[in-house]
């Protein structure tokens, strides 16, 4: 292989703590005259440090990872590399978890299950300095404009009711009034459109504001 050749190989590294995964991206990779799979990792502490070594061109990351997650990890590389160019690859596809990947700087969003079509593209358009997000991402974020915003007091909240805390529990919880967590609950209930605790709760989990 020539340098010029070498010079044009896009760098790649593969984050994710299911082996299976990272076996199919390399498996995908492998017949790309453009790119090489240079590393593998399966935890987000694993990948700040890989990014540190080898500076790769494009890194696919998983976002829920065990010892440090995908957003901690991207926030921590972006801080020390600015123009790092990460892609999310996730089976997380609720508008929160979307949102908190992007302002922590990734620069793609794919869902694993379109991996095997859209990876190539997603990784060569990253790599040429364009954002890029699948549109079955672009569909869900789509269906949640405008963006309901709960404070982190009402996100708590909702946690807590998810754990199944009545608001005399979690006032007692979080040291304030009974009147005070009817009213975030309120609150959350009116902006996330829920018709009670339990609906509350759900869209909570399914849009990745609440996690169990």
């Amino acid at each position: 292989m020539s340098d010029q050749v070498k010079q044009d190989v896009i760098r790649v590294v593969c984050v994710d703590d299911h082996p299976l995964v990272r076996k199919g991206i390399a498996s995908i990779l492998h017949n790309e005259q453009d790119m090489e799979l240079i590393a593998e990792a399966e935890n987000g502490q694993d990948a700040v440090e890989l990014y540190r070594k080898y500076q790769p061109d494009v890194m696919l990351l998983d976002l829920r990872m065990p010892v440090l997650d995908g957003i901690g990890a991207v926030r921590t590389i972006v801080e020390e590399f600015p123009d790092a160019r990460i892609i999310a690859l996730t089976s997380f596809d609720g508008d929160q978890y979307i949102y908190r990947a992007l302002e922590a700087g990734i620069r793609g969003y794919l869902l694993k299950e379109t991996v095997h079509t859209e990876v190539l593209n997603a990784i060569r358009t990253v790599h040429a300095g364009r954002r890029l997000i699948s549109q079955d991402v672009a569909q869900r974020l789509a269906e949640y404009f405008p963006r309901p915003v709960l404070t982190p007091r009402e996100v708590e909240v909702l946690g807590l009711v998810a754990q199944g805390l009545a608001n005399k529990e979690i006032a007692v919880r979080l040291g304030t009034a009974d009147g005070t967590i009817k009213m975030h609950v309120q609150n959350v209930l009116h902006k996330l459109s829920a018709t009670d605790r339990t609906h509350a709760v759900t869209i909570g989990l399914k849009r990745g504001i609440i996690h169990l």
